[in-house]
């Protein structure tokens, strides 16, 4: 995408994600990685009614060049586009949200865990083949307060260790916060917080909770459509 479609495809994921509910009043954001710097969804600003002359332009190293002031986030984001980028899968657009359902699970695990979430914690169990296709390990990143350092850490972190280990990770979960999402397009980051949510929504409504898929199973996805699980 050059700049022009960069700006309209995140306006209409923005709105997409609001009408649908996946965010509300101000929260979220969204950036994409150009050529040469990043767009960002302006501090404070409502996805559902984004201008895109006014997203914020930032360069290369992450200054604000043009446009309103960009999220606090682009701190989170440049360490994504960066660890992925060194993973060998270089991601080009970054969503957050604060999605009911995945917020709700991590409230319930981060809440079992005494706030202590272990380093390899997952957010959600393999339950369905298009949760492992489409979405992949979802690491659960111990609380830390909106924009702190220590969170891009941690997030950066996770990418590289599951790298090492052969997985492309695609998705992580802040503790009681909400998800970052990543993917070489916005449509398609948009396409992986949907599959992740509805995962959500299943776990939380189903009592007993589901039996996840078994290894040979997963195996199986794997072979036959490169899960990354």
């Amino acid at each position: 995408m050059d700049e022009a479609e960069a700006r309209a495809e995140i306006c209409r994921v923005g709105r997409s994600l609001f009408e649908r509910g996946y965010v509300h009043a101000t929260a979220g954001n969204i950036s994409v990685r150009l050529a040469d710097g990043y767009l960002i969804t302006p501090t404070d600003a409502c996805l559902g009614t984004l201008a895109p002359e006014r997203l914020a332009r930032l360069d290369a190293q992450g200054q604000q060049l043009a446009g309103d002031k960009g999220s606090k986030t682009i701190v989170l984001h440049r360490r994504i586009y960066a660890a992925t980028e060194a993973a060998g899968h270089g991601a080009r657009c970054v969503i957050h949200t604060h999605s009911s359902h995945l917020v709700a699970c991590s409230l319930e695990a981060d809440s079992a865990a005494a706030g202590a979430l272990a380093e390899d914690a997952e957010l959600l169990p393999p339950i369905t083949p298009y949760f492992v296709m489409k979405v992949g390990r979802v690491p659960h990143i111990p609380y830390h307060r909106p924009g702190a350092p220590a969170a891009a850490d941690a997030v950066a972190a996770a990418i590289a260790r599951h790298a090492a280990a052969g997985r492309r990770l695609q998705a992580v979960m802040l503790a009681r916060l909400g998800p970052n999402v990543w993917h070489d397009h916005p449509a398609a980051a948009l396409a992986t917080l949907e599959e992740l949510e509805e995962t959500a929504r299943l776990w939380q409504r189903l009592r007993p909770r589901p039996t996840p898929l078994s290894e040979a199973q997963i195996a199986e996805l794997r072979e036959v459509f490169g899960a990354h699980w």
